[in-house]
């Protein structure tokens, strides 16, 4: 391949594919000499296609990381490539439609409009100028770190690999993951990283459900595994994102995504030990959290709740304990943080039987509502839920679970669970039926007035009910 726009002050022209022209240096094109290009020409062709949006970008994994980001290449005006091993989601792509609910169909339908591919064949990464990785990266039984779809879409992705690409990964992962798991497989493809090909670390930011924070608005840090690297990587998300924060290693920014929900997850780790603490005191943790939190300086609230949940934070922590491992460090601060909070669903479960024995009632055939099964309020997000677990570990006690979700009116397929439920409608006879109403997520579209006057018993475990009442018991 030749590109004729770069020309040198001795006519010679850059050949950007040696292996499609054997012995280039002796070839000529009206009389002109060919030379293999250099790793800067290669570089520098590369950066100036991002920079003036002549580039391809595909995305591949188009979960709630991926699909943001190829939504947001495309508005600025890059042509996109999805690639994803769900038929259903590429499916739906090809109609216009989304499958997430923070993400309008308008904006996928205005994508296709402007040229998006989505397909489950990844041969079209050939066509791309820039990869980006987005797929998960969950624990194994033993928590430690699953790598397999970040490996398993290097491998697909490899015989598809070129000189003057850039490959970033954008799936949190332990430090070491860039440079001992990515840039080995494209090595392999006789490729230079740093002179024929590039490769950053770029963690995902994405907040689901967050109107304050897009994927443009949120600050992106980038490390490269060289110093060519992140130039390029800088130049990929440049017109995408606001604000790029470049740090000085592919290691460096996986530690970073890592401190960022490390620091969530020992934080929140200690306020439910907080709170159960307070609840042997006959103390109401969320009042004293609202107290706390009028110091104007040095405190931050973090809320307790029936556990964690989220593509990050319950798994984060322990990739980098798996990690520091090999460096003979035991990270014990972090580990107590993650068994406090694995434990939450089992506390709470705790509590719910126990405020049924005390109103006379077994956990065995009791009828039990999950007011909320997502993650986090206000999206249909169900990934690493501890309403779920604690559906389970209830339901493995013989009561009858039932959920009520306006965010997610069927329960989705799930690699651990399964239930074959629908969203219960509320209203006053509903709520009336039940023994137990167990609110786990708090959504804005519940309305807790209506649930408190009809529901027999409630166990709150986000703290929606401020005021003391004898059919609520907070956990």
């Amino acid at each position: 391949m030749v590109d004729f726009s770069l020309r040198h002050h001795d006519g010679a022209l850059p050949i950007m594919d040696d292996a499609l022209n054997p012995g280039s240096a002796s070839l000529s094109l009206e009389g002109v000499p060919y030379r293999p290009a250099s790793s800067a020409q290669i570089k520098r062709r590369l950066v100036r296609r991002l920079h003036d949006k002549q580039s391809t970008i595909a995305i591949v994994g188009l979960g709630y990381v991926g699909l943001p980001l190829l939504l947001r290449f495309s508005q600025v005006g890059y042509r996109v490539l999805g690639i994803d091993i769900d038929e259903e989601k590429v499916e739906s792509l090809r109609k216009g439609r989304s499958y997430i609910e923070h993400i309008p169909g308008a904006s996928v339908a205005q994508a296709r409009a402007h040229g998006l591919v989505a397909t489950t064949d990844f041969s079209v990464a050939a066509e791309a100028d820039a990869i980006i990785i987005c797929v998960p990266t969950p624990l194994g039984r033993y928590r430690e770190p699953d790598l397999s779809f970040v490996t398993g879409t290097m491998d697909a992705l490899a015989p598809y690999l070129r000189q003057g690409q850039i490959v970033s990964l954008e799936s949190t992962t332990y430090p070491g993951t860039t440079d001992e798991e990515i840039k080995p497989r494209i090595e392999a493809r006789g490729l230079r990283v740093g002179e024929d090909c590039f490769v950053v670390f770029s963690p995902e930011r994405e907040d689901p459900g967050n109107d304050k924070y897009k994927t443009d608005s949120i600050p992106k840090v980038c490390g490269g595994v060289t110093p060519a690297c992140l130039e390029v990587g800088l130049a990929l998300y440049g017109h995408a994102i606001k604000r790029l924060v470049p740090v000085s290693s592919a290691r460096t920014a996986e530690l970073t995504k890592l401190l960022e929900n490390i620091h969530r997850a020992v934080n929140i780790g200690l306020v439910n030990e907080m709170k159960m603490i307070a609840d042997r005191m006959n103390i109401d943790i969320h009042e004293v959290i609202r107290a706390a939190a009028t110091k104007p300086f040095g405190f931050v609230a973090y809320q307790p709740g029936p556990g964690l949940g989220g593509h990050c934070i319950p798994i984060d922590p322990f990739y980098l304990t798996w990690k520091a491992r090999e460096y003979g460090l035991h990270t014990k601060f972090i580990e107590l943080a993650g068994e406090i909070n694995s434990a939450m669903p089992q506390w709470v479960a705790s509590k719910a039987i126990d405020a049924l024995n005390v109103r006379g009632k077994a956990i065995r055939g009791s009828r039990v509502l999950f007011l909320g099964i997502a993650y986090k309020k206000n999206v249909g997000d169900m990934r690493e839920s501890p309403a779920v677990e604690l559906m389970e570990l209830l339901a493995a006690k013989g009561a009858l679970v039932e959920y009520s979700d306006p965010h997610v009116p069927v329960f989705p397929r799930m690699r651990k669970y399964h239930f074959d439920l629908k969203s219960v409608s509320l209203n006053a006879k509903t709520i009336a039926g039940y023994d137990l109403v167990l609110l786990t997520t708090d959504h804005a579209k519940f309305n807790y007035p209506l649930v408190q006057r009809h529901a027999k018993l409630i166990v709150d475990t986000r703290g929606v009910y401020l005021k003391p009442a004898a059919n609520v018991v907070k956990a």
